[in-house]
């Protein structure tokens, strides 16, 4: 069976990132699914962006009634400064547009900066429906829920309000609704709540997860932990799935190598296994796999994206979805 093609944040490789037309040519290259980053404003509405800081992501520094916002916090350990969804009520987010997050390795798509406003997760899935209204096929759903613990301490519990945004849309397992979160609390909750989806645990290169950390400090289980044999049986008693960065497939790598056949160990404790993100710039291509044209240009892709199939994975993310189902076809 083919790997499901996941159009990571839409179609990002060719539109800004969270945006509509994103999200429909997304579609229009045959994704299989999608997948939209869930944080909250201040009002509670869930808002789709890969982060709460939107300085790089939107034109909120040239709006000077927002001058005021900017500020820095630490979010899951980590200080940042700029612009944060949860200082701003859905109507002030929604007079924003969106622009491209790393413009210098894709000016194509930054040259569609400022055409779109943010979205929030209901818009997304008004799309969805739109588009399997009009052609017939439904895509898939995976909603990556972004810094719960960060979120539930502001009072703004993302478990919460997307179990009540889900609750009578028609999105179910059966029909293609996946959740992730690099936190397995948020999970576990939404589990037990009755929410009716497939659960699947995001698994970083390094550290531990912010809800361990808050709970357990220096002492928190780490991510390393979660793909020991211990670790993976304790996964497959919770969740249905792990999403691994994509160097954990690879055994040339440090982390390939420290995990060996993490694809079969995960399969044989029923747990599919997902991996991001497959990206054709050479910025992002494993050193091997590069040209010499420049960061930017497209590399040998085809090479590391048929060696990560070759894995066995169950799904992949992608940010330009065509490419990878040319190799999956």
């Amino acid at each position: 069976m083919s790997a499901l093609v996941i159009g990571h944040r839409g179609a990002p490789g060719y539109r800004p990132e969270h945006s509509a037309a994103s999200y429909r040519l997304a579609f229009e290259l045959g994704a299989d699914a999608v997948e939209p980053d869930v944080v909250a404003s201040r009002d509670g509405v869930l808002v789709v962006r890969h982060e709460n800081e939107i300085g790089g992501t939107t034109d909120v520094a040239q709006h000077p009634e927002f001058t005021d916002r900017r500020t820095t916090k630490t979010v899951d350990g980590a200080e940042v400064t700029g612009w944060f969804t949860e200082d701003f009520t859905w109507d002030e987010l929604r007079s924003l547009r969106v622009r491209e997050r790393i413009a210098e390795l894709r000016p194509d798509s930054a040259a569609f900066d400022g055409r779109e406003r943010m979205l929030r997760l209901a818009d997304v899935l008004e799309l969805l429906r739109e588009h399997e209204q009009t052609t017939g096929r439904r895509v898939g759903l995976v909603v990556e829920i972004k810094h719960a613990t960060y979120f539930a301490a502001l009072g703004l519990p993302l478990d919460e309000l997307l179990a009540r945004e889900l609750a009578h849309s028609g999105w179910s397992a059966e029909t293609g609704l996946v959740i992730e979160s690099f936190e397995l609390g948020v999970l576990e909750r939404l589990k037990a709540s009755g929410l009716d989806a497939r659960y699947v645990y995001l698994i970083e290169k390094a550290g531990a997860p912010a809800d361990r950390v808050a709970r357990d400090g220096s002492a928190a289980r780490t991510y390393a932990d979660d793909l020991t044999d211990s670790g993976l049986d304790a996964l497959a008693a919770a969740v249905d799935g792990i999403s691994v960065d994509k160097a954990y497939l690879l055994p040339w790598t440090r982390l390939g190598s420290s995990v060996g056949d993490l694809v079969s160990h995960a399969h044989r404790r029923g747990l599919v296994v997902y991996t991001w993100t497959l990206r054709p710039e050479n910025a992002f291509l494993d050193s091997r796999h590069r040209t010499g044209d420049g960061r930017a240009a497209f590399g040998r892709w085809q090479r590391e994206f048929d060696e990560i199939l070759s894995t066995g994975v169950d799904g992949v993310f992608a940010d330009h979805p065509d490419l990878a189902v040319s190799r999956t076809a």
